[in-house]
């Protein structure tokens, strides 16, 4: 399968590249800085606001693990405008990596981000995401995914090489605990690119 991953040297994105080529897939880093990836790997250097039609048509899957940096939050959501905008009509499947804090935590009305105890830091991440998976639930001429983890998403975490997958409702294991590594996400997410089970589905990931 022909996989782009836009962001591909970030936390997320070279986990989530990493998994996909131990699995065999056409691989592609969708990168500014190629000196950044640490895979042999194809590279496609640009921007995510520079990506054209042109250069994502030729993908099975396009993997979303953009970033915004820290008071360009809102780049969550034009980012997201843009990449509808130039694959809407496309036969490419767009897979995000979504954010906890838009996850509901009751039924339907409460997003994670919005609960009193909700870090005020990670606020404007949470709504703007949200705000782009909301851009994502109003397509009907795009096939996309967008998978949340867990409210605590370890970067380092352990691969322990399973997971609970779920809706769009926060969940907790035995304990009470939220929690999945960047490691069985990637799992997660590579599963789900594998089976193309679930379109136009926002989806959970938790141990």
């Amino acid at each position: 399968m022909k996989i782009g991953i836009i962001a591909a040297s970030g936390k997320a994105g070279s986990i989530i590249t990493k998994e996909a080529l131990r699995r065999g897939h056409d691989v592609t880093a969708i990168v500014r800085h190629p000196a950044k990836v640490d895979e042999d790997v194809a590279i496609l250097q640009k921007d995510l606001f520079d990506l054209t039609t042109a250069d994502l048509e030729k993908f099975d899957v396009v993997v979303d693990a953009f970033k915004a940096a820290n008071g360009k939050e809102e780049q969550f959501l034009t980012s997201t405008e843009h990449l509808v905008e130039i694959l809407s009509g496309t036969n490419v499947k767009l897979f995000v990596v979504g954010g906890a804090g838009s996850l509901y935590v009751d039924d339907h009305i409460t997003h994670l981000y919005e609960t009193p105890t909700f870090p005020d830091a990670f606020k404007p991440t949470s709504t703007m995401m949200g705000r782009g998976l909301e851009v994502l639930e109003n397509q009907d001429n795009l096939n996309w995914t967008y998978i949340s983890p867990a409210a605590d998403f370890q970067a380092d975490g352990p691969k322990k090489g399973y997971y609970v997958l779920g809706n769009e409702m926060l969940m907790s294991d035995a304990n009470g605990k939220s929690e999945i590594s960047y490691a069985d996400y990637a799992v997660a997410m590579l599963d789900e690119i594998e089976t193309g089970e679930h379109n136009c589905e926002h989806l959970s990931v938790v141990w």
